[in-house]
C-alpha cells in the first residue's frame, strides 16, 4: 500500500493540489486489497486522482467509501475510474447523497465493469431521481458480475420498484436484493412479485419498512423459497455431476489400466512362443548339421571304397595273367566286392531313412543294423576262407606269385581297415541316434508333467479366486448396507442440528431487526428535534435582526437625549447578550444531539456488524456441514470404487484364465 501512496501523492501534485493527510495515514495503516475511506471528506482533487489509480490499480478488491460525503463531481470521477477496474470486488458507498449525475454514474459503472459483485448504496436518495433511477435500473439488467445490492433507505417509489422490478426479468446474475425502508408501497410490490417468476438467480429480497402488505410480502418470501431451493438443487446436480465424471474418469483409467496389463501379458506369451520357437529352431540346425556331418562321413566312406574298389580292379588285372586259379579267386572277390558295395547302398538308403524319420523307424534300423553285422561276418568268414585258399595257393606259386601275393596282402589290409573304420561309424551314429533320441523322450515327458503341474496350480488358482470372489461381494453388500445406514442418520443429524441453529439465528435476527427498528425511530425522532431547533435558530435570528432595525430606530429618535440612549443601548446590549447567550446554549444542545446522532450510528454499525459476524458464524457452520457431507460422500465413492476395482480385477482374471490362459498359448506347440 505504500506505492498506491506515493502514486496518489504524485497525481494529487501534478493536478496542482496537496494530498489528504488523513487519506495517506488511511493507505498507509489499512492491510494490503482493502481500501477503507469511511467517514472521509474526500475533495474533488482527492476524487480524481483515486478515479485514476482505480483504472490501472491491480491490488485492491475492496473499497469503502462510506459517509464520505462526495461531491457530484467527485463521485462522478471515482465512478468513471472504476468502470475499467477488473480486481475491485466489494464497492460500499453509503451515506454519501448521490445525486442524478452520481446515479447515472452508477448505471454506467454497472455497464461497463466486469468485476464488481457486491454494491452498497445505503441513504443515498437515489429513488428522487426518477430518470437516472431508470436507467441506473436498465444498467442493472444488463449486468452480468453483480450478486449483492443494498438500496436501503433511497427514497424509492413505486415508480422506481417497478422500473428494478423490468431490471430483475433480465438480470440474471443478481442473488441479494436489500430495499427496506423506502417508499415502495403496494403497486411496486405487486410488480416486483410480478417480474419474480422470470427470475430464478434472486434468493433474498428485504422489503420491510415498505408499507408492503403481507399477502405480497408472503408471496416474495415463496419465491424466494423456491429460487433458494432451486438453486440448492442445482448446486446438489452440479456436485454429483462432477461426482459421477470423477467415477467415469477413474473407470476409464481402469480399463485403460487393465487392458495395458492384457496387452503385457500377450506381449510376455509372444516372447515366450518366439523364445520357444528359436529354442526348436535351434536344435533343429544342431539336427542338421549332425545329418551333414553324418553325410559327409558317408561320401568319405563312399570314397574309400572306390579307392579300393579301384586298387582291387588293378589287382585282378595283374593277377589274371597269373593263372586261372587266380581269376576265379578275382572274380569270387568281384562278386563279393559288389554284394558288399550293394550292402553298402542299402545301408545308406536305409541310414537316409531312418536319418529322415528318427523315432518312427528306430526299431526297423536296429533290425537291419543286425541283418547288416550278420551279413558282414559271413562276408569276413568267407574272405577268411578265400585268404586260406590263396594263402595255399600263393604256397603252391610262392615263386610266381610273391608280388601278387604282397599286394593283395596290402589290400586286404586296406579292406580290413575300412571294414572297421565303417563298423565304427555305424556303431557311432547309433549311439548318436540312441542319446537323441532319449533326449527328445526325456524332454517330451517334463514338458508334459510342467504343462500338468501348471494346469493343476491355475486350476487351484480358480477355485481360490471364486471363492474369494462371493467372499468380497458379501462383504461389499455388508459394508454398502452400512454405510447407507450411517449416511441416513448423519443425514437426519445434520437437519435436525440445522434446523435447531436456523431456529436460533432466526430468533437473533428478530431481536436484532427490532433493535434496529427501535434505533432508527429514534434517529427520525432526533431528526424532528434537529429540524425543530433549526426552526427556532431561524426564528431567533429573525428576531435579533428585528431589534436591531428597533435599535437603529431608537438611536434616531433619542439622538438628542443622551442619557435615555445610554440607558437604552444597555438594556438592548443585555437582551442583546441574554439572546446570544440562549443562543449558544441551543447551539450547544444541537452539538449534543449531533453527538447522540453519531453514537446512534456507531451503534447501528456495531449492530451491523455483530449481525454480519453471527451470518459469517451460520456461513462458517454450513461449510463445515456441507464438509462432513462430502467427506461422507467420498467415503462412499471410494468404498464403491473398492468394489468395482475388485470385482473387475477377478473379472480380468477369470477372464485371462477362461480365455488368455497358458494352455491355449501353449497348445499349438504341444
Amino acid at each position: 500500500m505504500e506505492e498506491f501512496g506515493r502514486c496518489y501523492s504524485r497525481l494529487c501534485r501534478e493536478s496542482g493540489a496537496e494530498p489528504q493527510e488523513t487519506v495517506l495515514q488511511r493507505v498507509q495503516e489499512l492491510p494490503r486489497g482493502r481500501l477503507d475511506l469511511a467517514t472521509q471528506s474526500l475533495t474533488v482533487d482527492t476524487c480524481r486522482a483515486l478515479g485514476k489509480l482505480l483504472q490501472k490499480e491491480a491490488l485492491l478488491t475492496e473499497l469503502i467509501l462510506s459517509d464520505c460525503m462526495l461531491s457530484e463531481e467527485g463521485a462522478t470521477l471515482l465512478l468513471q475510474g472504476l468502470c475499467a477496474n477488473t480486481i475491485v470486488r466489494f464497492l460500499d458507498l453509503k451515506g454519501n447523497n448521490l445525486q442524478a449525475a452520481g446515479t447515472e454514474a452508477l448505471g454506467l459503472l454497472l455497464r461497463q465493469n466486469k468485476s464488481i459483485q457486491s454494491l452498497t448504496l445505503e441513504w443515498n436518495n437515489l429513488g428522487t431521481w426518477e430518470d437516472a433511477f431508470a436507467a441506473f435500473c436498465g444498467a442493472l439488467a444488463g449486468n452480468g458480475t453483480l450478486r449483492q445490492l443494498d438500496l436501503r433507505n433511497n427514497q424509492i417509489s413505486h415508480k422506481g420498484a417497478e422500473e428494478l422490478a423490468l431490471a430483475l426479468t433480465c438480470n440474471a446474475s443478481l442473488q441479494q436484493l436489500d430495499l427496506r425502508w423506502n417508499n415502495i408501497g403496494l403497486l411496486g410490490g405487486r410488480a416486483l412479485v410480478n417480474s419474480l417468476p422470470r427470475n430464478r438467480a434472486l434468493w433474498r429480497l428485504e422489503l420491510a419498512g415498505n408499507n408492503v402488505p403481507g399477502d405480497v410480502l408472503r408471496a416474495v418470501e415463496q419465491a424466494m423459497d423456491h429460487n433458494r431451493e432451486r438453486q440448492t438443487t442445482s448446486r446438489e446436480n452440479q456436485a454429483r455431476a462432477h461426482v459421477l465424471s470423477k467415477e467415469v474418469r477413474h473407470l476409464q483409467a481402469e480399463k485403460s489400466r487393465q487392458f495395458l496389463d492384457l496387452m503385457e501379458t500377450i506381449d510376455k506369451q509372444r516372447k515366450e512362443m518366439a523364445r520357444s520357437s528359436r529354442a526348436s529352431a535351434a536344435c533343429v540346425e544342431q539336427l542338421q548339421e549332425a545329418l551333414n556331418e553324418r553325410h559327409s562321413v558317408i561320401n568319405a566312406l563312399k570314397a574309400k571304397l572306390q579307392m579300393a574298389e579301384a586298387a582291387r580292379a588293378l589287382s585282378e588285372q595283374k593277377a589274371r595273367s597269373l593263372g586261372e586259379l587266380l581269376a576265379a579267386a578275382e572274380q569270387e572277390q568281384q562278386s563279393l566286392a559288389q554284394r558288399q558295395a550293394k550292402e553298402h547302398r542299402l545301408e545308406q538308403q536305409e541310414a537316409a531313412e531312418r536319418e529322415s524319420k528318427l523315432l518312427r523307424d528306430l526299431s526297423a534300423a536296429n533290425e537291419k543294423n543286425l541283418l547288416l553285422r550278420n551279413q558282414v561276418d559271413e562276408l569276413e568268414r568267407k574272405v577268411r576262407s578265400q585268404q586260406e585258399q590263396l594263402f595255399l595257393a600263393r604256397q603252391e606259386l610262392s615263386s610266381a606269385t610273391t608280388e601278387l601275393k604282397m599286394r593283395a596282402s596290402q589290400a586286404e589290409e586296406r579292406l580290413e581297415l575300412e571294414k572297421k573304420r565303417s563298423r565304427q561309424s555305424l556303431e557311432d551314429l547309433e549311439q548318436l541316434r540312441a542319446k537323441e533320441v532319449e533326449h527328445m523322450t526325456r524332454h517330451l515327458e517334463e514338458s508334459e508333467r510342467a504343462m500338468q503341474e501348471r494346469v493343476q496350480r491355475l486350476e487351484a488358482s480358480r477355485l481360490s479366486l471364486e471363492e474369494e470372489l462371493s467372499r468380497v461381494k458379501a462383504a461389499a453388500l455388508s459394508e454398502r448396507g452400512q454405510a447407507e445406514e450411517e449416511l441416513i442418520k448423519a443425514k437426519n443429524q445434520v437437519r435436525l442440528e440445522e434446523q435447531q441453529r436456523l431456529a436460533h439465528l432466526e430468533e437473533k435476527l428478530r431481536q436484532l431487526a427490532q433493535a434496529r427498528d427501535e434505533a432508527q425511530s429514534a434517529c427520525l425522532q432526533q431528526r424532528q428535534t434537529v429540524a425543530e431547533a433549526q426552526a427556532r435558530a431561524g426564528q431567533l435570528g429573525l428576531q435579533v435582526e428585528g431589534l436591531r432595525r428597533r435599535l437603529e430606530e431608537l438611536q434616531q429618535e433619542l439622538s438628542t437625549k443622551d442619557q435615555e440612549k445610554v440607558a437604552e443601548v444597555s438594556r438592548v446590549r443585555v437582551q442583546l447578550q441574554e439572546q446570544s447567550g440562549r443562543l449558544q446554549a441551543e447551539r450547544a444542545a444541537q452539538e449534543a444531539l449531533r453527538e447522540k446522532v453519531a453514537a446512534l450510528e456507531r451503534r447501528l454499525k456495531v449492530i451491523a456488524s455483530d449481525h454480519r459476524e453471527a451470518l459469517l458464524d451460520r456461513e462458517s457452520e454450513n461449510a463445515s456441514l456441507r464438509e462432513k457431507l462430502r467427506l461422507k460422500e467420498a467415503e462412499i465413492a471410494r468404498i464403491r470404487e473398492e468394489e468395482v476395482q475388485r470385482a473387475n480385477f477377478l473379472q480380468n482374471a477369470v477372464l485371462a484364465y477362461v480365455q488368455g490362459s497358458p494352455l491355449r498359448a501353449m497348445s499349438p506347440q504341444k
